[in-house]
């Protein structure tokens, strides 16, 4: 098939949206530059100075990866294939406290655009406001929420006014950078996603606004998963389609709304980890075969990523509902944490020199930066948490969010006298996000936001007590409505006396480390030996040159690490990373000094360097405990709300039932599935209102699987509620440690909890992605709603 035909094909009865033979550029758009390069969107191509161009690009986050290897890692984009790359902006990164911008060293947005121009790579700039990229918020700065309510990604003036001057301040920046100017800057994306949040057209005009009256005067455009392009395309955008896999589909749904070139505007290399989740991976025979398919039916791509990096420091964000991101954002790309280069990056090289432009030749990738090993060294050195808190005390009759009162993450510690009385629960109205409870202090229980356990049981008290709770900030939520993650200890907080009334627990004294933009570390008195409980600690090494390691931190429970005063980033034993790459540049010729916070403590303070990454290796029994679930299924007697069989394939599927149903819970029953084997898997479940409209998922948890796989993948049952196609839920087949009901068959049933009793009309399915032949579409179904489809015994 020639990329003529192939293109007819796939555009074939499709209404011209965009309309004419050439989009049209900014309004106001300004003259260019004389001698300046210009870039256009045409009927069918991208066109640079009147000539197709096809866009072969690569996502690179600079923020990930230490300044002094942006040149590296960009010479490696460019031997891959690839002749542009990605730039997001992480709006909370360059604007951490309101109206105090920062650009200077890692920073430097300007720079990095300036070297890839260098290498001769274009790039396309992504500002947001908002980017997801499994960064902190999805890069929304924490002091919008100190404004009550759900307003984020709205037309409210609280979210829109800080976000145009937030966009302003950009086009100063960067917009000097554009193509027209002389600079590398092609395109610029308008927010990200958007369909996969909401679906106010003229919101997505307002940030479209917002973009040109920064300045910018070179084609905009949008993205959105295959399945939501055309829930917010309007034509005064180029719509480009996310997906990883069937570009067939990505490029349909994007023919079918406008007449314009085709674009994937991100292809997923591989997928990123998640605490307590396995390593994920990417195959590249698939990759490949999609890469070659795009580049032969006239389209373009960007690779996400090309490089993942580090989200070092603590700018990691956490899929939803509640599930905290790496520091390692490796991502299985096709170029490694620490820039090396192997098997999958040949194979994307390969499939691209055959689409290279006539006279256009690829240089050869940049040798791999050295390592070394580091001899484990001990750190002798401890200073306790609670001894180390600042003076500063903040006094509240009820905790409220951080946020009020102007902490944006890190360690919060609250304290309060509760009086002499028979044993009981405490309980806080919501807990973000780990949290260690101390009576007179003794360590005597902890609270969880990941299993929504906001209480713990205290035994009966002759005297009054002291209760310490020292909470701990993971990330904040940077995907779905999710996005408003107010933190801390939220009161009210309760004493409920065992056969008695909840009593109010009042009058607290509020202490916190604040853990800045950068995570500076605060004043500490350190003192040789071992400290119990909630520790920072402190050691060195000595290091003869400079070289990329990874930190083994196995040995170690859960916390931060700072190399030299520079926050490194998270870790957390429970895996699948077990190291921490430390960068050759931050190593210091001689002396290096260690600080390591660790709220579980340590099994041995010790610590070495390594010239492997270890990527994969869980250790669930070191996570907090969990009480073991004592639900069970309770469906004898109920009858179904709807049964039927789904249509083969990957697509989302609506169900309406014949009448609305009320209760607290819903129940997926797989009967069969499609290849005939006994396994089930949802890439995603939504319900339907009385409206039509999805129902808020924010407060839904699992409340019962009857099997899911944990040990060779992340099969978890919360993937089928996390908003994410790219994942999915999947009965459990390895057999493996952490796998639940290895072997089971159909029958398979995953009960959600929808946190209140909501009226229930209808249901929306996502099968599994991928290419047809994978395991676990659901065939024939019953769906269930109830008050207790799965009780507590």
């Amino acid at each position: 098939m020639t990329t003529n035909t192939a293109r007819r094909r796939i555009i074939r009865g499709t209404a011209g949206a965009l309309g004419g033979t050439m989009l049209p550029l900014a309004i106001g758009a300004r003259a260019a530059a004389p001698g300046a390069a210009r870039f256009a969107i045409g009927a069918n191509d991208f066109l640079l100075d009147g000539k197709p161009l096809q866009i072969r690009c690569g996502e690179m986050h600079f923020a990930r990866v230490p300044r002094e290897y942006w040149t590296h890692r960009l010479k490696a984009i460019k031997a891959m294939g690839l002749n542009t790359v990605c730039a997001y902006l992480f709006w909370n990164y360059h604007e951490w406290r309101e109206g105090k911008y920062d650009w200077a060293g890692q920073r430097d947005a300007v720079e990095f655009c300036r070297l890839a121009q260098q290498e001769g790579l274009w790039v396309i700039l992504r500002p947001g406001p908002y980017a997801c990229a499994e960064w902190e918020m999805g890069g929304l700065p924490w002091w919008l929420l100190k404004h009550p309510g759900e307003f984020l990604r709205t037309r409210s003036d609280a979210f829109v006014l800080p976000a145009r001057r937030w966009l302003r301040e950009v086009g100063r920046v960067l917009g000097p950078l554009q193509v027209t100017q002389g600079g590398p800057i092609l395109m610029v994306q308008v927010e990200n996603e958007y369909g996969f949040f909401a679906s106010d057209l003229e919101y997505m005009r307002v940030m479209r606004q917002a973009v040109l009256d920064a300045r910018f005067d070179v084609p905009l455009f949008q993205c959105n998963p295959t399945n939501a392009v055309a829930k917010t395309h309007i034509p005064e955008l180029l719509s480009v389609a996310n997906f990883g896999s069937d570009p067939a589909a990505g490029f349909r749904a994007l023919a079918a709304v406008q007449k314009g070139p085709l674009m994937c505007g991100e292809y997923y290399s591989g997928w990123f980890d998640t605490w307590g989740a396995p390593h994920r991976r990417g195959s590249a025979d698939k990759a490949v075969a999609d890469i070659a398919w795009m580049l032969k039916a006239n389209g373009s791509f960007s690779l996400y990523m090309a490089h993942g990096g580090t989200t070092f420091g603590l700018w990691g964000g956490c899929d939803r509902p509640f599930r905290p991101d790496t520091t390692s954002y490796d991502y299985d790309a096709p170029i490694s944490e620490a820039g090396w280069i192997g098997e999958k990056f040949m194979a994307y090289r390969a499939a691209m020199l055959p689409h290279l432009a006539p006279g256009e030749s690829l240089p050869e990738a940049p040798p791999r930066n050295p390592t070394m090993s580091i001899a484990p060294f001990a750190l002798s050195e401890s200073a306790p948490v609670l001894a180390n808190l600042p003076k500063r005390t903040i006094r509240d009759v009820s905790p409220r969010a951080i946020e009020a009162y102007d902490i944006s993450r890190g360690l919060v510690a609250y304290r309060v006298t509760l009086p002499a009385g028979p044993a009981g629960v405490l309980a806080a109205a919501k807990v973000r996000d780990l949290a260690w409870v101390y009576v007179d202090g003794k360590l005597v229980g902890t609270m969880d936001t990941r299993r929504r356990r906001f209480k713990v049981a205290l035994v009966a008290r002759s005297r009054p007590v002291t209760v310490e709770i020292l909470l701990y900030t993971i990330a904040r939520v940077n995907f779905g409505r999710e996005v408003h993650d107010r933190k801390g200890l939220h009161g009210p907080v309760t004493f409920t006396p065992k056969d008695g009334a909840a009593q109010p627990v009042e009058n607290w004294q509020i202490r916190a480390i604040d853990f800045d933009a950068d995570a500076a570390l605060p004043p500490l008195a350190f003192r040789r030996g071992r400290a119990k409980g909630p520790a920072f600690w402190r050691g060195s090494f000595e290091a003869g040159r400079q070289a990329d390691t990874f930190l083994d931190m196995s040995s170690w429970g859960q916390g931060i690490v700072w190399i030299n005063g520079r926050c490194l980033g998270r870790y957390w034993s429970i895996g699948p990373t077990q190291t921490m790459y430390l960068p050759g540049p931050w190593v210091r010729r001689g002396r290096n000094e260690i600080v390591v916070l660790d709220l579980t403590g340590p099994r041995a303070a010790r610590i070495a360097g390594l010239e492997q990454p270890i990527l994969d290796v869980l250790h669930p029994e070191l996570d907090l405990a969990r009480p073991s679930s004592t639900a069970r299924l309770q469906l004898d007697g109920i009858r179904p709300v709807h049964e039927g069989e789904f249509a083969p394939g990957a697509a989302t599927q609506e169900v309406r039932f014949a009448a609305p149903a009320a209760g607290r819970q819903f129940c997926l029953e797989s009967l069969s599935a499609f290849d005939g084997k006994e396994h089930a898997a949802a890439a995603e479940i939504a319900l339907l209102g009385k409206d039509g409209k999805v129902i808020d998922q924010s407060a839904w948890t699992i409340a019962w699987v009857s099997s899911e796989e944990a040990g060779k993948e992340d099969g978890s049952a919360l993937n089928a509620i996390n908003g994410q196609n790219s994942d999915h839920w999947h009965t459990a087949y390895s057999g493996r440690s952490g796998s639940r009901s290895a072997g089971a068959v159909h029958p398979h049933r995953l009960v959600i909890d929808l946190g209140a009793r909501t009226e229930v009309a209808g249901m929306r399915y996502t099968g599994r992605q991928g290419a047809e032949g994978v395991t676990g579409r659901i065939r024939q179904y019953r769906a269930y709603v109830g008050d207790a489809l799965a009780v507590e015994e």
